[in-house]
């Protein structure tokens, strides 16, 4: 029997714990070999491109992810889960939610493991579903005292920050610049659609942590190499990803490619995270491949699902 999800059951099944738990697993499995996750793959298609992600957790399971670039106003995507032993369908999901929650989860991830262990304040560049999901799960790994947000929409940023005064009970305000959101914030999140820099990294404090979600390749990117200057610390939860971009991230260029390290080798002490509370860290979030494929499986587990 498969089990198929919609953003609807995915919302109400997946918990931020949840969520956080299993993308951190995922990235660990990914460390040691046993998570199979190769860099996207693509085909051009009129208009734009057919994306496919795909991944493989070792005698476990196996899938895909498949989304367009169409900008079709019900594009959706599409994951599915396979057993591997048998080679069935497990489960299917489609719709924004899963990825846009493992992203969130990813993002919790990197801060758990790169912001200082008393970070409480956290400022968003972005008011959509991806940087809800930061905030959402972020919540599961630090006890937020404040989230300020600013976007280019005074109406879309001051929605956001009432949902997370309602949903999540954390005091949030919408502020009229990206400096202003940015300023003194403990943690920092990047999740624009922005082809520009939107931040000055001069704006930071000593100390903060920063997730990037939006574009950061060299000819597009929501953020500048000032801010990779200004980093004591990179970090991308997939090198081999970051390095296959065509054209490449801009940490994938120059100085910052002997920089990068891995979120998996920073979890199971590998390499040295952050080592000073003064300390700049960036996550440069690629999405490992597998990940939707993996938070499916978690989802299957917890039980909750309409069948076909």
């Amino acid at each position: 029997m498969t089990l198929l999800f919609d953003d609807r059951q995915v919302a109400a099944a997946l918990d931020a714990p949840t969520t956080v738990a299993a993308m951190r697993d995922a990235l660990l499995a990914a460390h040691a070999g046993r998570l199979v996750a190769p860099p996207r793959a693509s085909a051009p298609l009129t208009g734009g491109r057919m994306v496919l992600t795909a991944g493989q957790l070792t005698d476990e399971w196996y899938g895909f992810r498949s989304y367009d670039t169409l900008g079709h106003p019900a594009g959706g995507q599409l994951v599915v889960l396979h057993d591997a032993r048998t080679g069935a369908v497990r489960a299917i999901a489609v719709g924004a939610e899963l990825g846009s929650r493992r992203t969130g989860g990813l993002g919790a991830v990197a801060v758990d493991a790169l912001a200082r262990p008393d970070a409480a304040t956290l400022g968003v560049i972005g008011s959509g579903g991806q940087a809800w999901t930061q905030v959402w799960a972020t919540a599961a790994v630090r006890p937020l005292r404040e989230v300020t947000v600013h976007s280019r929409s005074t109406a879309r940023r001051e929605a956001f920050a009432a949902r997370v005064r309602a949903e999540l009970g954390i005091p949030a305000r919408a502020v009229g610049s990206a400096a202003g959101a940015v300023r003194d914030r403990d943690v920092v999140v990047l999740a624009t659609t922005s082809v520009t820099p939107v931040l000055a990294a001069a704006d930071l404090a000593p100390g903060t942590h920063v997730n990037t979600v939006g574009f950061k390749q060299v000819h597009r990117h929501e953020f500048g190499t000032d801010l990779l200057d200004a980093a004591d610390l990179l970090v991308t939860d997939s090198p081999a990803q970051a390095a296959a971009y065509d054209p490449p991230l801009l940490t994938a260029v120059g100085p910052y490619r002997g920089r990068l390290r891995d979120l998996g080798a920073v979890l199971a002490g590998a390499v040295p995270g952050r080592t000073g509370a003064d300390q700049v860290s960036v996550f440069c979030s690629t999405g490992l491949a597998g990940t939707e494929v993996a938070l499916l499986d978690r989802l299957v587990r917890v039980g909750a699902a309409i069948t076909s």
